[in-house]
């Protein structure tokens, strides 16, 4: 135990800090806020370590996180309606089909699955939208503010994890606060938590619910050979984040009637155990299950299939069977397609969100926008382009258009992008570096506990349902999900909190 640490001001004692941390630690096992390490198993035993999380809840203005909340309906009207525009999500991304593999293996599946004509014409989905507070330090600057406000990180629209995590760490502060654990006010003159200024967060019981609707509004099975319909959870092998993906899971079977719900990996399981009919039903063929009818799936809930690798033949193969049947997605493919970095940046463009939504809803959305950039040949990307050969890029972030944290470049834009085939460049952006206020906190990860200056990360889930006919959607389906919130090291560049780099954390609102 460092002495920094104990003489921080947030404790006042090595003993107090150890039995603070043993409280965590003791939280955590017996509440499954934990990864799976799926190097080490065996028939009889299982090994898991803990989840990184933040010792102390950390401040967040009580306005933005109420305002990031009331948001997430717009934005969940915003993109249900990019995925039922075809036309512009494909001018918007064809420059990537050829040299980004992800995006040009879903286009293939998608216009495979047009020519055999649209089986299931509801889509669902559950986003996350992900912001950063911001404080502009450029007196000239549009951004310009004096106290910190909303900036989005980006959207997500396919495998949004961390839900059930989010969900145990907040409950995990709630009680330390309960107990009288945290004396931040003797020891440091801030406010101590409670519960009024630690939210709570439904999310678990939020999504199951939402993917029970899902599940309802596909109605009995279509086929005779099906009893009954079911949920299928289409997952990643050597599952390390069980403990995220599951809990959904099991609230859906513990639902009154329950939603039959079960898993299968990503890419030859998916071929092995399911079958299309003549009329597209999916069914479902559970294995090691005592069940002799197949089952019909009503939803496929994708937490697979978002990385590159994942399409080789198999893996084309097996979402062109989902995709082709009747089942509803989560999400759609179309929907897939508008997590890329390039949908969000080609929305910063004037006009681009009216298409969309009403002026008064576009105006919201666009006050949570950082400046952003193609890499393109248009005037934006020459503009860009033109940072880039000058050499000072600090105040810029170059992303790709990937999934599961720690893909960005940040300082040594120049140099990656020299030694990167020009051809490949329209598939990044370069966004403006987002510039969060630092607060203090005790982090503990899997490199050990350490305080120190951290910055905040929330993300806001909403769900949709809706139905799409001729490039119209019909919204069946519009909540607000619940929320995560993460935290990491002001030096770290990076926030996935699975790969190491932050925290899972609670807003203390103030």
């Amino acid at each position: 135990m460092s002495s920094e640490m104990v003489d921080s001001g947030f404790v006042s004692s090595e003993e107090q800090i150890i039995a603070l941390l043993g409280e965590i630690q003791d939280w955590q096992i017996n509440h499954g806020s934990l990864l799976k390490n799926v190097k080490s198993q065996s028939e009889h035993s299982v090994y898991s370590y803990p989840v990184g999380v933040s010792v102390y809840p950390s401040p967040f203005p009580q306005s933005e996180f109420r305002r990031a909340m009331e948001i997430q309906l717009i934005y969940n009207e915003l993109y249900t309606a990019i995925a039922s525009n075809e036309d512009w999500l494909y001018h918007v991304t064809k420059e990537m089909v050829s040299s980004h593999p992800l995006a040009n293996a879903l286009w293939v599946i998608h216009r495979q699955t047009k020519a055999a004509g649209a089986a299931q014409e509801i889509s669902a989905a559950i986003f996350r939208s992900d912001y950063m507070l911001h404080m502009s330090n450029n007196p000239s600057s549009s951004n310009d503010c004096i106290e910190p406000t909303l900036k989005q990180v980006e959207f997500n629209t396919f495998s949004c994890a961390g839900a059930s995590h989010s969900k145990r760490v907040a409950d995990m502060h709630r009680y330390m606060t309960r107990t009288g654990a945290y004396d931040l006010e003797t020891a440091t003159g801030q406010h101590n938590p409670n519960a009024l200024s630690l939210p709570s967060n439904d999310n678990i019981d939020s999504l199951a619910s939402f993917l029970a609707s899902a599940h309802a509004a596909y109605g009995s099975p279509k086929n005779d050979t099906a009893k009954r319909t079911a949920l299928l959870y289409i997952v990643q092998p050597y599952n390390f984040n069980i403990a995220d993906e599951r809990p959904i899971e099991y609230a859906l079977w513990n639902r009154d009637p329950p939603v039959p719900t079960y898993r299968l990996n990503w890419g030859d399981d998916i071929l092995q155990h399911t079958s299309l009919t003549d009329t597209q039903e999916l069914l479902f063929h559970p294995p090691g299950l005592p069940v002799r009818d197949p089952m019909e799936i009503s939803v496929v809930y994708m937490r697979a299939g978002y990385e590159g690798h994942e399409y080789d033949d198999i893996g084309q193969q097996a979402r062109l069977r989902l995709e082709m049947s009747s089942a509803i997605k989560c999400p759609s493919i179309l929907s897939h397609i508008a997590t890329f970095k390039k949908v969000q940046q080609a929305l910063i463009a004037p006009g681009e969100l009216e298409r969309f939504l009403t002026p008064e809803k576009a105006a919201v959305i666009r006050k949570t926008f950082v400046m952003q950039y193609p890499l393109d040949k248009t005037t934006e990307g020459l503009f860009a382009r033109q940072i880039v050969h000058d050499g000072d890029c600090s105040n810029y972030i170059l992303k790709p258009s990937l999934e599961g944290g720690g893909n960005n470049i940040y300082d040594r834009i120049p140099e990656f992008l020299e030694s990167t085939p020009t051809a490949a460049w329209p598939s990044y952006i370069m966004m403006e570096r987002i510039q969060p206020p630092k607060s203090r906190n005790v982090l503990m990860g899997p490199s050990g506990v350490e305080e120190g200056p951290v910055v905040s990360e929330l993300g806001i889930y909403g769900a949709c349902l809706w139905k799409q006919t001729n490039q119209q959607s019909e919204m069946l389906h519009n909540s607000y999900a619940g929320w995560s919130f993460k935290t990491k090291h002001a030096h770290i560049d990076e926030m996935s909190v699975v790969k190491g780099y932050g925290c899972f954390d609670t807003p203390c609102l103030q």
